[in-house]
C-alpha cells in the first residue's frame, strides 16, 4: 500500500514529477508497458490509474504516445481526509502556484467512492477555496481573474484517502482527430488499441478485422505498425501552461515525426454494412493510414484468407437489444464454421455476451475482463501457433480432423463405393436418376446420401459426439470430400445440408436464379430440384413408390393434391392421364415450383390447376358436393402454416380434416395419407366411412435401408357415405 504524502509533486524545474496515467479497467498492464517503452517505470496503484515518475518533459511524450490510456495526470498529492477539515488543510499545502498562474482559469471537478466524505459537490467547494486560499498568498493577489490559461484539478476520494490532480490532456486521448463520423456502436480509440496490443500481432503480419464498423481496429493496428504517435495531429490542455516550458512540446512533436517507420504487411477490415466501410475510409485518410488499410464490404460468412498466420481482431456486435439477442446467437453459432478456415490463425473477440464460449463450443486460451463504455466485456483470446517457431503440423485454433475422423473417411468411401456399385443398374433399370446411396449405414458415420443425377446431397442426423463445432465441421467436410471422391463427383455438386441450421422455403419467397436448380429423372418424368438452399429438396425420395401408386390409378380421375409442395404427386397423376387435377398451396414459391414440374413434363392448360390456399380454408370453402376420385394428403411435418401433422395429433384434428376430405370424393374414391412423423398414430375410428389400410412397408422404396422413413395409409370411400 502507498503511503499517503503531501506536496509530493516538485516544481515544474525539478528533475522529476509524480504523473498519472489513467484508462479503462483491464488495460493497467497495457498503459505500464507502453510506459516502460516510453522510459518510465509504471506502477498500477488502483484500478484504472498507472502512477510514474518522470521529469516534466514526459507530460508531453505520454500525452503523445500513450495509446490505451485516457488521461496523462500530474499528482499533486494524496493524504487522510475523513473530514472537511483534513481535506482543506491537505489541499492548501500543496504546490497549486508551481502550476496555476495568477490569471489561471482552475475549475475543481470531484468524485468519491466508498468515502465519508460522500458529497461531491461540497468536497470541490472545500477544494477550490483550499486552492484560492493558497494561490492568493503564493502569489501575492488579492483576486485570481482565471482569465487564463486552463488547469483543471481534481479532487477523487477513495476510502477515505484523497487524491489531488491536475489535468495535462483536456479532451479524452481517445480523442486522436481521425474520426469524424460516428457509427453504430463505436469503439472507443484507446480501447481499440488496447485490444490490439494484447495480441499477439506484429506488424509484419497480416492482421483482419472482420466487424470493422468506422475501421477503429483497423486504423489503431496502422497507427502501432507504423510507429505513428495517436496524439501528434492534436492538442493538449498543458500546452498552454506557462510552467511547462515550449521546448518540451516541439521537441516531443519532433521525436514522434522522426520515429515514424514503414510497414509490410496490410491490414484488412471488413463489415456488411457499406455506409460503415464508407466512414472507415475517410477515418483511414483523416488518420494517414488509408495505404496500409484495405477495406471492403463483406459478411462475416464470406471470411477466407490464403495467409498462414495472422491475427484476427474484432468487436462483433453483443446483442445488447432484445430484438437483436437471436441474430445475435446465430452469428455467433456460426463463427465455429467461419473461424476453422483460419485454422494457424491468433483469434481475439471482444464480446459482451454471457455465454460466448458455449455458444462457440470451445474455451479460451485466455480472458480479459474489459468495459467498453459502461458495458462489461471479455476479451477472448484463442492462441495460433508462433510462425517463429514452425511445426510440422501445428494444432489448428478451430477446427481439425482426428485420426479417427480419418479412418471413418476411409469406411465411409468404400461403403458408398459399394452401395454404388449395387444401385447402379437397378437405378437404370427403373429410369431413375436419383435414389439413396446411404442412410447412416455405419453407426459412427450419420449422414444420409442421395445421389441426383451428376450431384450428390448429404444431410446430417443430429447425434451427440465429442468435437467442437469447428472440428465436426471440419469432418463433415473431409465426409464430403469422401464421397465426392468415392463416385467421382467434383465437389462443386456435393451439397451438404445441416438440418438444424437449415430454413425451410417461406411463402411466397422466390426462388432466386442464383439458387442451385438441377434437373433431374424419375419414373420417366422431369422434376426441378433444389440441392443447395431448404431443408428439402423439391422431390421426397421415400415417396417414388407412393407416387407410382398414384400414376397407376389417376386414369380418368379428379385428382387433389392438397399440401401441393412441388406438386411431384401431380405429376405422376397427370402422366397417369388423370381427367384434371388441382394442387392447393398457401406458398407462392411452391406452386411456381409445381407450374414447372408441369411444364416440363408436358402438361398444361385448363385441366391442371395450381390454387393458392392453405387446407383448411380451400376445405371450408369448396362448394358442396363430390368432386375428387383420387386425393394425395401429405401435408409438411415442419412447417410455418397453421395446420401441421403436430397440431393433427395434439388437438385430435387428423380426423376431422380427413373426414372433411371425404365428403369432396365420389364413392370408392381413394386417399392416400402419409406423414414423416414415425410416432403418429391414425384414429381410424374417427374417420367413419371409410376403409384404411395401412401400406407403409409397401411404399418405402428399395434403396430404402431405412424401413420405417415415413408411415403411410391408403383409404377408400365406402359407397354408402354421404
Amino acid at each position: 500500500m502507498e503511503q499517503p504524502g503531501l506536496g509530493t509533486t516538485p516544481l515544474p524545474g525539478a528533475d522529476a514529477v509524480e504523473l498519472i496515467a489513467t484508462t479503462a479497467f483491464g488495460l493497467e498492464a497495457v498503459v505500464a508497458r507502453e510506459l516502460q517503452a516510453l522510459g518510465y517505470e509504471g506502477r498500477i496503484i488502483e484500478n484504472g490509474r498507472v502512477l510514474f515518475t518522470a521529469p516534466p518533459e514526459a507530460i508531453c511524450r505520454a500525452n503523445l504516445w500513450l495509446r490505451a490510456a485516457e488521461r496523462v495526470l500530474v499528482r499533486m498529492g494524496h493524504f487522510p481526509a475523513s473530514d472537511f477539515g483534513q481535506l482543506f488543510d491537505g489541499v492548501r499545502a500543496l504546490p497549486w502556484e508551481a502550476w496555476i498562474p495568477r490569471d489561471g482559469a482552475f475549475p475543481v471537478r470531484g468524485r468519491s467512492v466508498r468515502s465519508q466524505l460522500s458529497s461531491v459537490p461540497a468536497c470541490q467547494r472545500i477544494a477550490k477555496k483550499a486552492i484560492v486560499e493558497r494561490l492568493r498568498q503564493a502569489h501575492g493577489v488579492q483576486e485570481l481573474p482565471e482569465s487564463g490559461p486552463e488547469c483543471i484539478a481534481e479532487v477523487a476520494l477513495l476510502a477515505d484517502e484523497a487524491t489531488l490532480t491536475l489535468d495535462t490532456s483536456g479532451p479524452g486521448l481517445h480523442k486522436r482527430g481521425y474520426r469524424t463520423g460516428i457509427g453504430p456502436a463505436p469503439l472507443k480509440e484507446t480501447l481499440a488499441a488496447g485490444l490490439v496490443l494484447l495480441s499477439f500481432w506484429r506488424p509484419e503480419r497480416p492482421l483482419l478485422d472482420p466487424f470493422c464498423g468506422s475501421g477503429t481496429i483497423p486504423i489503431e493496428a496502422a497507427l502501432i505498425g507504423r510507429n505513428l504517435a495517436p496524439g501528434l495531429h492534436r492538442t493538449f490542455l498543458a500546452e498552454s501552461w506557462p510552467a511547462l516550458a515550449r521546448e518540451h512540446w516541439t521537441r516531443a512533436r519532433a521525436e514522434a515525426r522522426d520515429l515514424a517507420r514503414e510497414m509490410g504487411a496490410t491490414i484488412l477490415g471488413t463489415d456488411i454494412d457499406p455506409r460503415a466501410i464508407g466512414l472507415a475510409r475517410q477515418h483511414a485518410r483523416a488518420a494517414g493510414v488509408d495505404a496500409q488499410i484495405h477495406l471492403q464490404v463483406q459478411p462475416f460468412g464470406e471470411l477466407a484468407s490464403r495467409k498462414e498466420h495472422g491475427c484476427l481482431i474484432a468487436n462483433p456486435p453483443y446483442g445488447e437489444r432484445m430484438s437483436e439477442r437471436a441474430e445475435v446467437a446465430a452469428l455467433y453459432r456460426s463463427m465455429p464454421d467461419v473461424l476453422r478456415h483460419l485454422k494457424t490463425w491468433s483469434i481475439y473477440i471482444l464480446t459482451a455476451w454471457p455465454d460466448f464460449e458455449k455458444l462457440l463450443g470451445q474455451t479460451a486460451d485466455r480472458r480479459r475482463k474489459l468495459y467498453n463504455g459502461r458495458i462489461a466485456c471479455t476479451y477472448y483470446q484463442f492462441h495460433g501457433p508462433d510462425p517463429r517457431k514452425p511445426a510440422a503440423a501445428p494444432a489448428p485454433v478451430f477446427g481439425g480432423v482426428s485420426v479417427k475422423g480419418r479412418e471413418q473417411a476411409e469406411m465411409f468411401k468404400a461403403r458408398l463405393q459399394k452401395r454404388e456399385h449395387h444401385l447402379r443398374r437397378w437405378a437404370q433399370r427403373e429410369g431413375i436418376s436419383c435414389f439413396r446411396l446411404y442412410d447412416r449405414d455405419i453407426p459412427e458415420i450419420p449422414l444420409a446420401v442421395d445421389r441426383y443425377g451428376d450431384c450428390l446431397h448429404i444431410r446430417e442426423y443430429e447425434r451427440p459426439h465429442e468435437r467442437t463445432p469447428a472440428e465436426h465441421a471440419d469432418w463433415i467436410d473431409l465426409m464430403a470430400r469422401a464421397a465426392g471422391d468415392a463416385l467421382e463427383v467434383r465437389r462443386g455438386l456435393v451439397f451438404v445440408k445441416h438440418r438444424a441450421r437449415q430454413r425451410g422455403l417461406k411463402p411466397d419467397e422466390p426462388l432466386s436464379n442464383e439458387q442451385r436448380v438441377f434437373e433431374v429423372l424419375e419414373g420417366g418424368l422431369r422434376f426441378q430440384v433444389n440441392l443447395s438452399d431448404y431443408v428439402g429438396t423439391g422431390l421426397f425420395l421415400d415417396h417414388r413408390q407412393t407416387r407410382a401408386r398414384v400414376r397407376a390409378e389417376a386414369a380418368g380421375q379428379r385428382f387433389l393434391n392438397l399440401f401441393g409442395h412441388t406438386g411431384t404427386f401431380t405429376v405422376y397423376a397427370a402422366a397417369g392421364e388423370a381427367r384434371r387435377t388441382t394442387t392447393v398451396d398457401p406458398s407462392n414459391s411452391h406452386l411456381a415450383w409445381a407450374e414447372r414440374n408441369m411444364r416440363a413434363n408436358g402438361f398444361v392448360g385448363g385441366a391442371h390447376r395450381c390454387l393458392r390456399a392453405d387446407a383448411l380454408t380451400f376445405l371450408r370453402e369448396h362448394r358442396p358436393g363430390p368432386s375428387y376420385d383420387l386425393v394425395v394428403v401429405d401435408p409438411p411435418t415442419f412447417s410455418s402454416h397453421r395446420m401441421t401433422i403436430e397440431d393433427w395429433e395434439v388437438q385430435r384434428e387428423h380426423a376431422s380434416l380427413l373426414t372433411q376430405v371425404l365428403a369432396l370424393m365420389t364413392s370408392g374414391g381413394v386417399i392416400y395419407f402419409a406423414t414423416h412423423l414415425r410416432s403418429f398414430k391414425l384414429d381410424q375410428a374417427g374417420i367413419p366411412g371409410a376403409t384404411i389400410s395401412e401400406i407403409s412397408h409397401e411404399t418405402v422404396p428399395p434403396d430404402f435401408r431405412n424401413r420405417r422413413v415415413h408411415r403411410c395409409w391408403r383409404m377408400v370411400k365406402n359407397a354408402q357415405t354421404p
